[in-house]
């Protein structure tokens, strides 16, 4: 009997053992089943996410093209009407080169700088004043000792300077006294 006992004993252990490894592999495969799901999840929002970061590299890429477009184009109406408000000084000056008589030059070249001094004036571009020396706005590129003179006082303009607002196109070149 006690060797009955002992054969019980095992079929009942590997039985026990039998339903817990039944158990173990349910619940293994239930989260396996959950990881799938996860994965598949997960593939989904990646596929989403990269449909989206390519229409937005799209996009990107659609407005660099515009931008740099419509910059030329400014670009080119700017220098167009930069050089519509130059041409008539370039007028004058054919009518005075085509001119024989030295009064005709003469009114020819006074008509040029009178348009080519209205042209500047219409984009904005103002003379540099030139009374008392600013070394923000002139270049002195000679010193004279003159009593009869005030300190920093500019006695001779070798080149006018030009400024649009704020902006120096080109520094006056002067001569200042003491």
């Amino acid at each position: 009997m006690d060797e009955e006992k002992n054969t019980a004993k095992p079929d009942a252990a590997k039985a026990a053992e039998s339903k817990a490894d039944k158990k173990k592999i349910k619940k293994l495969e239930a989260e396996i089943a959950e990881l799938k799901k996860q994965a598949e999840e997960a593939k989904g929002e990646i596929e989403s996410t990269n449909e989206k970061y390519l229409r937005m590299m799209a996009e990107y890429d659609n407005f660099r093209k515009r931008s740099a477009k419509e910059r030329e184009g400014v670009y080119a109406d700017a220098y167009g009407d930069c050089i519509e408000k130059i041409l008539p000084v370039l007028d004058n000056l054919e009518r005075a080169a085509a001119s024989d008589h030295l009064d005709g030059v003469k009114k020819g070249l006074e008509m040029t700088v009178k348009a080519f001094g209205d042209a500047l004036e219409k984009m904005g571009i103002t003379e540099i004043e030139t009374e008392t020396f600013d070394p923000n706005l002139h270049n002195a590129v000679m010193h004279v000792e003159d009593e009869s003179r005030g300190e920093n006082e500019i006695v001779e303009v070798f080149q006018k300077g030009y400024r649009k607002g704020d902006k120096i196109i080109r520094y006056a070149m002067v001569k200042v006294a003491n």
